[in-house]
């Protein structure tokens, strides 16, 4: 059958794959034919990723990595195939008032969020792990590009940073022919929203200020990358998409 999304025997290499959207990704790509690289911090949770890959598993493979560790990261790097598609997942929420933040707090969050991942393409592209036609989509958010929230200004900066470096590295490996894209997802069902800094009755509350009236699914963030990921976007480079249920639209 004609699958214009298709992505059969794409190597594609998720981080942050052991939960929540990185997960997802990773479960939509193997589905769609693509053969799996999947990187996390927790074995038994990476586990669970991988079991639930379609596929053979033979196809597969999975990496336990502190992503922040560069000198491992480094290493690691040697012994990785070449990729069709990189999706640079992994990441932390912060909570805290602008007022309270140390530069400790913020260099944490910006290790996690931005310095890792663009460090981990930087090394990829360094070593000719990327294949031409390549694509690298990065997570970001609505909050830092479009908006943000009380309480969230070192989260959003670590966003905003990363839509910035992916429109200049889309120019700069443009004519490589590698295609660098990110998302921007509003609020998505996943562990990292439900912690000790938000109450449910307070994420009840914040999805009626949705249209939608809800709060945005793990695997619709995944067809999203799904379609960076795709022959779909070829000529697609430098662009974030949004999917946050039209709450950047009131």
């Amino acid at each position: 059958m004609y699958n214009p999304f298709s992505l059969e025997g794409k190597k594609v290499l998720v981080t942050g794959a052991s939960s929540g959207i990185g997960k997802s990704i990773a479960i939509e790509c193997s589905k769609l034919g693509a053969h799996l690289t999947i990187v996390g911090r927790n074995q038994e949770r990476l586990n669970e990723t991988f079991i639930s890959l379609d596929g053979d598993k033979n196809n597969h493979n999975q990496l336990l990595l502190e992503l922040t560790d560069y000198e491992r990261l480094e290493f690691s790097i040697k012994e990785l195939p070449v990729f069709d598609g990189v999706v640079n997942c992994a990441g932390i929420g912060t909570t805290n008032l602008f007022q309270f933040l140390t530069r400790e707090k913020m260099q944490h969050v910006f290790d996690v969020n931005f310095f890792s991942p663009v460090e981990l393409t930087r090394l990829l592209i360094k070593k000719k792990k990327i294949a031409k036609n390549g694509s690298v989509v990065f997570l970001s958010s609505i909050d830092g590009p479009i908006n943000s929230h009380i309480g969230n200004s070192s989260y959003s900066a670590t966003k905003a940073a990363l839509a910035a470096m992916a429109k200049g590295m889309a120019v700069e490996l443009a004519p490589k022919n590698i295609r660098v894209n990110y998302l921007m997802p509003g609020q998505t069902e996943t562990p990292l929203i439900h912690n000790e800094f938000i109450t449910e009755d307070q994420l009840a509350l914040d999805m009626e200020k949705y249209p939608m009236k809800r709060y945005g699914r793990p695997e619709e963030i995944a067809y999203a990358a799904i379609y960076f990921l795709s022959d779909v976007s070829t000529f697609t480079t430098g662009a974030g998409l949004v999917i946050d249920g039209g709450f950047t639209l009131i």
